[in-house]
């Protein structure tokens, strides 16, 4: 017998409509097998798709699958399954935050009202930090020379829920020019201790932006994601903890020259040698919904 899969397609840190970063939530995916929802996630070729089931832990819990497999730990489909969760009524107007068990463990979703709409913050996990590479190690899989890291800066795996690579470069200049070179990246991920590489500037697009980032992939995932909230945290880890920024708050920047900006409110709790966990927020627009026959 067909089964009736609800669905709403969102897109997360934005307020616009085919901005940020898009993604598929199943709201009703407890009859799905982990094959099925990997299937799912393939056929809709996005970054994320993410899968609501019921919890024993939790007020709901997700489910996050790339293309080629599931992540522990993302930030763009915990928007987008906050979105939905509000826009198909099973969460209430008047909730303020909730709790949502993921795989890498239960996190907190707030709630707020801003000047241009709701905002949804999620607080990711203790930042832990993993190795560090050389320059000569990472920056030829990216087309880039060992010169073009951030002076003085390492290159170091981070983890808010999901290891991240992150890869501090000189500019916005240095950013453009990076062409992924598919066979020395198979070969650096398959060895390193990281999920997907995050490439990053202090510098942002926009006046109010203070970083600007893209983030790789390699088929069946999508080659370059609109913006990288699990990422986006990990960075912001590595930023505080390495006295790259300022202050521990500040508005990250991600996707503009994919035609899909998006934009993350940002902020680490902690002192930099002692931070407790990462906030990451932002806006979320559903645009499309119905129903999926299995």
């Amino acid at each position: 017998m067909p089964r009736n899969l609800s669905f709403m397609w969102v897109d997360a840190f934005t307020h616009t409509p085919l901005a940020g970063n898009p993604c598929l939530v199943i709201l009703n995916g407890e009859s799905l097998t982990e094959a099925e929802m990997q299937a799912i996630a393939r056929e809709a070729n996005l970054s994320e798709t993410a899968f609501v089931l019921p919890s024993e832990v939790a007020r709901f819990r997700a489910r996050y699958f790339t293309p080629a497999e599931e992540i522990p730990l993302a930030g763009h489909p915990t928007l987008a399954v906050t979105r939905a969760l509000l826009d198909s009524g099973r969460l209430s107007p008047d909730d303020t935050d909730f709790s949502l068990q993921l795989q890498a463990g239960v996190v907190q979703v707030a709630i707020s009202a801003a000047a241009d709409g709701l905002a949804f913050t999620m607080t990711q996990k203790k930042p832990v930090f993993g190795r560090t590479y050389t320059p000569e190690e990472v920056m030829p899989a990216f087309g880039l020379s060992p010169e073009d890291v951030l002076p003085g800066a390492v290159i170091q795996t981070v983890s808010t829920g999901t290891p991240q690579l992150m890869v501090p470069v000189r500019d916005l200049d240095v950013l453009r020019r990076i062409v992924l070179n598919t066979a020395l990246y198979v070969q650096l991920r398959k060895t390193g201790d990281f999920f997907s590489p995050h490439h990053f500037c202090v510098q942002g697009i926009s006046a109010e932006g203070q970083t600007f980032a893209r983030h790789f992939g390699t088929p069946p995932d999508t080659a370059e994601d609109p913006f990288t909230g699990s990422a986006t945290g990990g960075m912001a880890a590595y930023l505080w903890h390495h006295r790259l920024i300022a202050a521990p708050r500040f508005i990250a920047e991600q996707g503009h020259w994919m035609g899909r900006p998006g934009r993350a409110y940002v902020e680490v709790i902690g002192n930099p040698d002692a931070m407790e966990a990462v906030k990451v927020g932002g806006h979320a627009v559903t645009i499309m919904r119905g129903d999926m026959q299995l």
